[in-house]
């Protein structure tokens, strides 16, 4: 009997991850039941698929780094109907690849932002030479290894600004998330600011392959901490949005609709 890995991969993983991380999902019944899409989301962590993962019964093809196949796990990534990218260059092989699951009818998924949105170990070091941080550098790159790297780089925007001193920033750059919303409190930033300040820019890849497949894309956002039994894991995954020829506007109708769901995700943990 042929084993299919990815509901195998599914049922295994459901029960573990619902309980360890105890995720909040709105919006699964947006996913399509049947048809070509492309299910795109902001990349906060590794196991930003896992939650679209148990989201839906239907297989999804994720685009993900060459890297993880050539390690000892790379069976696991091939057996599952992952797609390696070589995001050294333009990959149009995993482009070819891509473009054939969605013209098979079946779901594609991958994260607009191109990579995962965090400081990025080298990025830390330049950090800690540029600032001048007094602290060991082991204890600097490991308080900073869960900063968003978009929000660090608006961070310094406001610097070069005037909006900030560099030592607010320095003051601040453990907590830069927390900083940036007592700024919009003191209405030196737009609330709209920070929201997109949680996203990197948006990549044009997903919007194009939608276009050329007639695919639908459908948005999500993952807000909160893969953390043991946490309450603050929201999921939030939007309405269809349809293919375009004009790829700048439903970019940013893409972008647009993912701020709205990150806005929504932020009450909700509220509460």
């Amino acid at each position: 009997m042929k084993i299919d890995y990815y509901k195998t991969l599914r049922f295994l993983l459901r029960g573990p991850f619902r309980f360890w991380y105890r995720p909040t999902v709105v919006g699964k019944e947006n996913i399509p039941k049947d048809g070509r899409c492309i299910i795109v989301g902001n990349h906060i962590h590794v196991l930003d698929q896992c939650s679209v993962i148990i989201s839906t019964k239907r297989k999804i093809s994720f685009m993900a780094k060459m890297e993880y196949f050539q390690g000892k796990t790379a069976w696991f990534f091939k057996k599952t109907g992952c797609i390696p990218v070589d995001r050294s260059k333009k990959d149009n092989n995993a482009t070819s690849q891509a473009l054939e699951v969605l013209k098979k009818d079946q779901a594609l998924s991958l994260f607009p932002e191109g990579t995962r949105n965090r400081l990025k170990a080298e990025k830390i070091k330049a950090i800690y030479k540029k600032y001048k941080i007094e602290e060991e550098e082991e204890v600097f790159q490991e308080k900073m290894k869960e900063t968003a790297t978009s929000q660090f780089q608006f961070l310094e925007e406001l610097l070069e600004k005037d909006v900030i001193q560099k030592e607010d920033l320095i003051d601040h750059i453990y907590d830069v998330d927390s900083y940036l919303k007592e700024l919009v409190k003191k209405k030196k930033i737009k609330e709209d600011d920070y929201y997109d300040s949680c996203f990197l820019p948006f990549k044009y890849g997903a919007v194009s392959m939608a276009n050329k497949t007639n695919s639908v894309l459908i948005p999500y956002v993952v807000s909160g901490h893969y953390k043991f039994r946490t309450k603050d894991l929201i999921v939030s995954i939007g309405k269809p949005i349809k293919p375009q020829k004009d790829l700048e506007m439903v970019n940013k109708r893409l972008r647009k609709e993912m701020i709205k769901l990150l806005k929504e995700n932020l009450k909700m943990s509220e509460k």
